[in-house]
């Protein structure tokens, strides 16, 4: 059995949240430390932090990390949460004001840098606070260094880090992290890594190719997505890398928080529900609807989109069907912000189809509970989806999907069959907007079939993706990273994980 984890990310709930990678990192590790295993978090303590949560925190330790020339101080805090199930979760938070003393997360010309010392603090800590991780589990560029640095210098010059295994996550390969030839330096690595089969990336350092390259074990977060990004269409140049590196790539699938996203308990409802209260759902869409300022009608399919309003998300698709949308008996929610370009194209649907269509145009996760405990139906048209949380919690408010087959979307969302009862949701494959709107259609001709939009409706309430499941796959690749795994887990890895 593993004893020691460590998490490794540039954020996690409830502490700083800019996706869904933030979800997962707070998610995940409850679930494993519920099943007896001691897993630790480590981030970087953000402005942005509640004061709720930073005079809880306790200092534990300062030191100097460098980066070539230059030296910078890390701080390094500790807080212990209580999960639901009475067990305790010790996240670390590292403190540093010149990198993270600012008003968002990202989005900085010194990004590489800052999380380049964050990477390094990270390693620098474990001897200082007296924990010794059999696993690091990394995640995203912002990681990316970490198993390279481990390998290639701090196991070498100190048998304190010789026995640790490295888990790299990918939950969005466009993301890469790619910096200049000083990063070497900092890395405290010479020229001979900048080649094409280290760690050089068309003229510069790639951080999620050090992650790809010198991890023991690589996922991605489902396993439609693990093998997409292996085609060139879905592999951001770095296809090539990760077929010559399958044979320890694998998919385990996101899970979300059931306790938080429960429409039995769920606060931000007006009326709660469950499976066995449905209809009780009806109430929540009318008063959305009245709060929106749409026609208050329970009968009129309520559609909704909750995203980052980017290409990637399907939404020039949209754009190019917005009058075909409009034309169609049903009111739309948009709710999220992104390119200004689409944002605007949303503001033009609502002032063409007031009380029909409603453009929410801000980041508000209150409000995102309450449209997916409202609405009938939630559109995804994504080109590309690692995972989704957004299909998976709107299964557990009864909320149906429609979605672009790729990524944790085919994995999950499987079209309804009228003639079997069978199916979660609406499909459609292509890129294309016509596709699109056969699959909203369809939807909607289910919809005004009450007898089959409630067999379907009652189909998603019953599925769980809960973190249950996939906690413990998480487990079985840190097992098979460290020599923990038996001969059933090395089999499981084989038979059930690998993509390859």
């Amino acid at each position: 059995m593993i004893n020691n984890i460590l998490m490794v990310s540039s954020e996690a709930v409830p502490f700083a949240k800019s996706g869904g990678l933030a979800d997962v990192a707070g998610t995940l590790p409850k679930a494993i430390v519920d099943n007896g295993y001691d897993i630790r978090v480590v981030l970087p303590l953000y402005k942005t932090i509640k004061d709720k949560f930073k005079k809880d925190m306790t200092k534990l330790c300062s030191f100097n990390v460098r980066l070539g020339w230059r030296n910078q101080t890390a701080n390094i805090y500790e807080y212990k949460l209580q999960t639901e199930k009475g067990n305790t979760l010790i996240y670390y938070l590292i403190q540093n004001d010149y990198y993270f003393e600012r008003d968002s997360l990202y989005g900085f010309n010194d990004d590489g840098e800052r999380f380049m010392f964050f990477s390094k603090a990270v390693l620098e800590m474990l001897p200082q606070v007296g924990f010794k991780p059999e696993m690091i589990h990394c995640n995203d560029w912002q990681t990316g260094t970490i198993p390279c640095m481990l390998k290639e210098v701090y196991a070498k010059r100190n048998s304190f880090y010789k026995d640790m295994k490295t888990l790299y996550t990918i939950h969005n390969l466009k993301f890469q992290g790619i910096c200049g030839f000083e990063f070497l330096e900092m890395m405290e690595l010479d020229s001979s890594y900048f080649t094409a089969d280290k760690l050089e990336f068309w003229g510069g350092v790639s951080m999620m190719k050090a992650g790809i390259l010198y991890c023991d074990k690589l996922n991605t977060v489902s396993e439609t997505y693990s093998r997409e990004i292996q085609l060139p269409s879905y592999g951001c140049q770095l296809d090539g890398l990760l077929r010559s590196v399958n044979d320890k790539l694998y998919g385990v699938l996101n899970g979300i928080d059931n306790d938080f996203y429960n429409p039995a308990t769920d606060h931000l409802l007006f009326k709660n529900y469950d499976i066995n209260t449905f209809n009780n759902k009806l109430a929540n869409k009318m008063k959305l609807q009245e709060e929106m300022g749409l026609e208050v009608n329970i009968d009129v399919p309520l559609i909704a989109m909750v995203s980052r309003i980017t290409d990637q998300k399907g939404f020039d698709m949209v754009a190019e069907k917005m009058d075909e949308l409009l034309s169609l008996n049903a009111q739309f929610i948009i709710q999220g912000t992104g390119e200004q370009g689409l944002e605007d194209m949303f503001r033009y649907m609502e002032s063409k189809a007031p009380g029909r269509v409603k453009a929410n145009l801000v980041f508000s996760e209150e409000m995102a509970n309450k449209i997916y405990g409202s609405a009938d139906m939630i559109l995804i048209p994504s080109r590309f989806e690692p995972c989704g949380l957004t299909q998976l919690i709107s299964f557990r408010y009864g909320t149906v999907p429609i979605v672009r087959h790729t990524g944790g979307l085919a994995d999950t969302v499987l079209s309804y069959q009228p003639s079997t009862g069978e199916g979660t949701g609406f499909s459609f494959r292509r890129c294309d907007a016509n596709e699109m709107m056969v699959a909203v259609r369809e939807a909607i001709r289910i919809y005004e079939d009450k007898a089959k939009w409630n067999e379907l409706t009652n189909n998603i309430m019953k599925l769980d993706y809960s973190w249950n499941t996939s906690a413990m796959k998480y487990v079985k690749l840190y097992e098979g990273a460290t020599g923990h795994a038996d001969n059933e887990t090395r089999k499981m890895l084989k038979k059930v994980f690998q993509v390859a």
